[in-house]
């Protein structure tokens, strides 16, 4: 039986996650968000629930206790979350974390797309963002970096993935695509190992998000 973290666990891409996980795995799930009367009823058989902040690195290092897989989505001033996930997970001992940010940690994404995403998003968040990334690359942990084009609630399944090292293809991707690339990785935590993975809808390629 696998246990799962899920931090940031009120976030659109995380609750298709967490559905998911219920009805098709039969993993233990440990809800941490801020504000826990957001989620709803959850199953105690399966479900425990931490209300608690990533930067409260006690309350994090204490939920990282027993953990198999750490899956977050988060927003907010990354780095110094991705610092403390980093460190608590290595002081509990858990190794296999999932990452979900955005694009362009590496200036890969091409040509006028790629001009006007850093120009939208701004120097301080992609900085930010990329140290944050560099944080987990260069840890001793075995992580999936998720680098998501510009999300949709499309409920449509359908995506392609670049490897680092490769220009970002589209401009937009569901979340449901998101979702699915994650329960993937969580149901077979051997794939996309140490890997950082664009990923975008097939043919929506061009200057601006559709």
């Amino acid at each position: 039986m696998t246990n799962v973290l899920i931090l940031g666990a009120n976030g659109q891409i995380a609750k298709l996650v967490h559905q998911r996980l219920l009805l098709e795995t039969k993993a233990q799930l440990t809800l941490y968000l801020r504000h826990a009367k957001r989620l709803g009823p959850i199953n105690p058989r399966r479900e425990n629930v931490i209300e608690a902040d990533v930067n409260d690195y006690q309350a994090l290092y204490q939920a990282m206790m027993g953990q198999d897989i750490v899956y977050a989505n988060l927003g907010g001033r990354f780095e110094p979350m991705a610092a403390n996930i980093v460190k608590a997970m290595t002081q509990a001992n858990v190794q296999r974390l999932i990452y979900v940010t955005g694009l362009g940690l590496y200036h890969e994404v091409p040509g006028e797309f790629g001009r006007w995403v850093e120009e939208s998003i701004g120097s301080d968040v992609m900085d930010d963002t990329r140290r944050a990334a560099k944080l987990i690359e260069n840890s001793t942990i075995d992580y999936t970096i998720i680098r998501a084009a510009y999300m949709t609630n499309d409920t449509e399944v359908d995506y392609e993935l670049a490897e680092k090292g490769t220009p970002f293809k589209g401009t937009t991707v569901s979340r449901a695509s998101i979702a699915d690339l994650i329960v993937k990785t969580i149901a077979n935590p051997d794939i996309h190992r140490y890997s950082s993975l664009g990923i975008d809808q097939p043919g929506t390629d061009g200057d601006r998000p559709y």
